[in-house]
């Protein structure tokens, strides 16, 4: 039985990691890949585009929406894992 608490906070720290706890392994390592990609993104385009802050700054929004689903969806994914 899944801790939904627990999954929140463990996709919290590790983007994926909580879905994996949940027993839903193909959509954390998808959510933690996908969370690699934006992230080595968002790091070259701020080291290429040191003058303009607009596309960083909507890249790094982006990835906190992402960021704060992935977060909700662990804690889903455990909730519904622990009634069943």
């Amino acid at each position: 039985m899944a801790s939904s608490i627990l999954a929140a906070i463990l996709s919290f720290f590790i983007p994926g990691l909580g879905q994996f706890y949940s027993g839903h392994f193909l959509r954390g390592l998808l959510i933690f890949i996908i969370s690699l990609l934006l992230g080595s993104t968002l790091t070259g385009l701020s080291i290429l585009l040191v003058i303009t802050l607009v596309v960083p700054a909507v890249l790094f929004l982006i990835i906190f929406v992402f960021w704060i689903w992935n977060i909700y969806d662990a804690w889903q994914l455990a909730a519904r894992t622990s009634t069943r």
